[in-house]
C-alpha cells in the first residue's frame, strides 16, 4: 500500500530554453501573458462601461456580496489543495497528489455551482445580458472566468484520470501537474481582482 502512494520522485527528462526554464512551462507563462491581456480588455471595458446604465436593475440593487464572498472563499481553498497537490507530485506521494487534484475539482465545481446559481439568480431579477450596460459588461466579463474555471477543472480532470496509469503522466509527472496549478492559480488571482471591482468597489 504504501509503494502504491509515496514514490520517490521520477527523473525528468528537462527540455530547457537559453533561460534555463523547461520550455513547455515557458509555453505556459506565455499563454498566461496572453490571457492577462485578454482579461485586462474584459476588465477595462467593465470599468469603462461603469454607472452608465439608463435602466435597472443596477449593481448595488442586485449584487450578493455574502454568496459571492463565499464562491470566492471555496475558489481560494482550491489553491490551497493545488499547492499540495503539486507537493504531493514533486515529492512523489502520489496518494496526496490524487486527493488533492479531486479535492480541486471538487471546490472548481462548487464555484461554478454558485456562479450558476448567481447568473439565474439576477436573471430572475430582471437582469439579462441586453437589460442594460451593466448586465452587458458584467455576464461578458464573469462567464467568460467561469468558462475559464470550466476549461481548468477539464484540465486537472485530466490530470487525475491520467495518475490513475502507474506510467500516465509519465516521467515529467510533477512538472505536468505543476504547469496545471499555474493555469489554476492564474484563474483564482483573475477572480479576486474581478471580486475586488465588480462586488467590493462601490459603484
Amino acid at each position: 500500500m504504501a509503494a502504491a502512494t509515496h514514490e520517490p520522485p521520477p527523473h525528468v527528462t528537462e527540455h530547457h530554453t537559453t533561460t534555463g526554464i523547461d520550455n513547455r512551462k515557458m509555453m505556459m507563462w506565455i499563454f498566461l501573458a496572453s490571457e492577462c491581456l485578454f482579461f485586462g480588455a474584459l476588465i477595462s471595458t467593465y470599468l469603462i462601461f461603469q454607472g452608465e446604465s439608463l435602466v435597472g436593475p443596477l449593481p448595488h440593487e442586485i449584487l450578493n456580496i455574502p454568496v459571492t464572498s463565499a464562491s470566492t472563499f471555496v475558489l481560494l481553498m482550491s489553491s490551497l489543495t493545488m499547492v499540495l497537490a503539486v507537493y504531493g507530485a514533486q515529492h512523489g506521494r502520489l496518494g496526496m497528489m490524487k486527493l488533492m487534484l479531486l479535492a480541486t475539482i471538487l471546490l472548481g465545481l462548487v464555484f461554478l455551482g454558485f456562479q450558476a446559481y448567481e447568473f439565474t439568480s439576477f436573471v430572475h431579477e430582471g437582469l439579462g445580458l441586453t437589460t442594460n450596460q451593466f448586465g452587458s459588461s458584467f455576464y461578458v466579463l464573469t462567464g467568460f472566468h467561469g468558462t475559464h474555471v470550466a476549461v481548468g477543472v477539464l484540465y486537472l480532470t485530466s490530470m487525475l484520470l491520467a495518475s490513475q496509469r502507474r506510467t500516465g503522466l509519465g516521467a515529467d509527472r510533477a512538472l505536468h501537474i505543476d504547469l496545471a496549478g499555474l493555469y489554476w492559480h492564474f484563474v483564482d488571482i483573475v477572480w479576486i481582482v474581478i471580486f475586488t471591482i465588480i462586488y467590493l468597489i462601490p459603484h
